[in-house]
């Protein structure tokens, strides 16, 4: 029998690699330790649980995540070390083989990396390795703030896609998700606790439903009608899977941001065959056409990846050019690395470390056009913005628009977690923001 009051006076200490999902996830673990009684280590002080969730989406997240471990084993000497997520699930044993580490758990088993530490804790038994593919199938939900202003709802996990490059699907498992009425009932406690922005994550949100048969469409016009919410935010969304009538209704909706981030990763029709995505650039550019269309002010982020194997010369400057003529405000650029046990190992023709680099540096500068093109645009403008607390004093606060412009005005605590009306200026310092003067508040 479990007993939790094991974790009484107990310090942890979080650790978290990758995507936004990851930081969500984090957040929910960690809430449920301090439900038992688990307080959070401060900085500078010996945590008695460590916990670290990974990522392997390339191999450089890889060696970071095996740096951090080892880094927080000697930081936090004689702490339980808890190892999970995708990193977790693909190589449990060699995270196992690291001295210190106690227990593994994958992503697909996390929902049960809490028993696992409590029965660790209270029967100092040997290290237990999670079974990698005992849960599959199990959605395990989270909805978190952790140190943001904005929530993140986590709808969907797990990808049915297998991309060639991608190892995501082996580490997340099949595509699952929580039901419409669970998730209403998650954002109507974010608004309870004051919360009115909420992201809506996930591994392929845009496959929602396949567990409960609803689909996207209806978990955001559900979500729309959430009172106290008043901005969700998609944080990606396949262009395959984002049809016209989610655009249409997002144009229209009360709460759903002129804000979209979506996956390309490559502007050559060749290279999206080999990597078996699931559109062609015409319909990506459609995508981009409707959204613009009914959202002029929209900003729109695009995922981009580079120095895939089969990206000749010639097949990089047609996705360059693609990508150039994109009414698109900024790009998110990914150096391809190799992956074990994905299908892109068999493709001929690999691009050199020299010429990755080169072709990632072009994009990123491209991306930089984009990005300052698009915020120019609004210099003068009015503007609603939801504020986000500083713990620097006296430095400037920061904020977004409702589409996810980037601004600065000067501290003022009492706005923290606010809508409140500016009027935007020019760059700041950093160039990464738009000084802005503040209206009003609401």
């Amino acid at each position: 029998m479990i007993d939790y009051s094991v974790f009484n006076g107990k310090r942890a200490a979080f650790f978290t690699l990758g995507c936004k999902l990851n930081f969500a996830e984090t957040s929910t673990l960690g809430e449920t330790l301090m439900s038992y009684g688990v307080t959070k280590a401060k900085k500078g002080e010996v945590a008695d649980i460590c916990i670290v969730n990974t990522c392997t989406v390339t191999a450089m997240a890889d060696s970071k995540c095996r740096q951090a471990i080892h880094k927080i084993i000697k930081d936090h000497p004689g702490a339980l070390v808890a190892v999970t997520g995708c990193y977790a699930q693909l190589q449990p044993q060699l995270i196992s083989d690291i001295p210190g580490v106690n227990i593994v758990v994958g992503a697909q088993q996390r929902s049960d990396l809490i028993n696992q530490i409590c029965y660790q804790l209270q029967t100092d038994s040997p290290h237990r390795e999670g079974d990698a593919h005992r849960a599959e199938g199990v959605f395990f939900p989270s909805c978190s703030r952790g140190d943001r202003t904005r929530y993140f709802l986590k709808v969907q996990d797990g990808c049915n896609y297998f991309c060639t490059y991608c190892t995501i699907p082996m580490a997340r498992g099949r595509s699952r998700n929580g039901s419409i009425a669970s998730l209403v009932a998650q954002a109507k406690q974010v608004a309870e606790q004051g919360g009115k922005e909420i992201v809506l994550t996930g591994v392929n949100i845009g496959d929602f439903g396949r567990t409960t048969k609803e689909t996207f469409l209806d978990l955001i016009k559900e979500l729309d009608k959430v009172e106290g919410i008043a901005r969700f935010r998609i944080s990606s969304i396949e262009p395959n899977l984002l049809t016209d009538e989610i655009i249409e209704f997002c144009a229209q909706s009360r709460a759903f941001m002129p804000h979209f981030h979506i996956p390309l990763q490559s502007g050559c029709d060749e290279v999206l065959k080999l990597m078996h995505r699931h559109y062609d650039t015409a319909l990506f550019r459609h995508k981009i056409e409707r959204i613009k269309q009914l959202m002029p002010d929209c900003f729109i982020g695009v995922d981009v990846m580079t120095g895939t194997r089969g990206e000749t010369p010639e097949y990089f400057e047609q996705a360059y050019d693609f990508i150039k003529s994109l009414d698109i405000s900024q790009l998110h650029v990914f150096t391809y690395s190799e992956r074990p046990g994905t299908k892109a190992l068999e493709i001929p023709h690999m691009v050199s470390p020299k010429e990755k680099h080169i072709r990632t540096q072009r994009l990123l500068e491209l991306s930089d056009q984009k990005t300052h093109a698009f915020y120019q645009s609004f210099i003068g403008k009015k503007a609603k913005v939801l504020l986000e607390h500083t713990s620097r004093l006296n430095k400037p606060m920061n904020g977004f628009t409702d589409n996810y412009i980037r601004i600065e005005i000067p501290n003022h605590p009492e706005l923290d977690n606010q809508i409140v009306e500016v009027q935007l200026g020019e760059f700041n310092q950093t160039k990464d923001a738009l000084c802005a003067k503040l209206l009003s508040s609401y």
